[in-house]
């Protein structure tokens, strides 16, 4: 029971120790070859998802559910190439928050992850995958928890939660601009890094809004049809039918 215990409340603790890890590190200044936050970040971010895939590994998943979720990936990042002119318009988050609302948060966190990978293997792999991998990836958790909590969120919460996603993922994708890019790192220079984005942000909240108005909740049918598809039902053993077998 121990056991079982810590292996449900893995994923929940390293995603608050490493968001604790993030938060923390910002005070420290010239930490590892001069390069403080910069280069101490991205080492965060990637033992972290080093981390997260082993606890998914370790946990008790049936080769259907991973069979699912490296799908829902692979959609989620094939529909990102399409869209890769327009700015910041592509369907990718829409997808990683609507898996998550269904499978919940485990099978959302690895499906964004693995849309971010794959999808950069035609887009071009870089500094930034790690960063795009762990925000598609906290989308997905986070679309997770929204399905526990509210289980029958209609179509306009579910926008408005598209919407705010498109703002967030900004968000990390510009935490990781300011710590590799800009120096020095100061509330004037975090400030006009937020503000340089804040178009390309509202386009990708737009387009979040847009799909799931859209697409949303037909999608969101058909995955809850193979979730129950993929539910087993443990019957007891009746005596009389055990008395029977024996």
């Amino acid at each position: 029971m121990l056991v079982a215990f810590w292996r449900k409340m893995l994923f929940p603790f390293a995603l608050v120790f490493i968001l604790g890890l993030l938060l923390a590190s910002i005070k420290i200044n010239a930490l590892l070859l001069g390069q403080g936050w910069g280069l101490l970040a991205p080492v965060i971010i990637i033992m972290a998802l080093v981390l997260l895939y082993w606890g998914f590994e370790q946990g008790r998943v049936s080769s259907r559910e991973v069979a699912v979720i490296a799908m829902l990936g692979t959609i989620a990042a094939v529909g990102r190439v399409p869209f890769a002119a327009l700015p910041n318009i592509q369907p990718a988050t829409f997808m990683v928050i609507i898996s998550g609302f269904v499978f919940g948060p485990r099978a959302g966190f690895m499906a964004g992850s693995t849309a971010a990978l794959v999808s950069n293997f035609f887009l071009g792999q870089g500094p930034w995958t790690p960063w795009q991998m762990f925000a598609w990836g906290l989308a997905g958790t986070s679309a997770g928890v929204m399905g526990i909590i509210f289980p029958r969120a209609g179509k306009k919460v579910m926008t408005v939660f598209s919407f705010l996603w498109g703002y967030l993922f900004g968000c990390i994708m510009n935490l990781w601009t300011w710590t590799g890019f800009v120096h020095p790192l100061n509330w004037q220079s975090f400030v006009a890094t937020y503000a340089a984005s804040f178009w390309f942000d509202t386009f990708h909240a737009t387009g979040n809004a847009a799909f799931y108005l859209l697409f949303g909740p037909s999608f969101v049918k058909i995955l809850q049809r193979f979730r129950r598809k993929l539910e087993v039902t443990l019957l007891p053993v009746i005596e009389g039918d055990k008395n029977a077998a024996l």
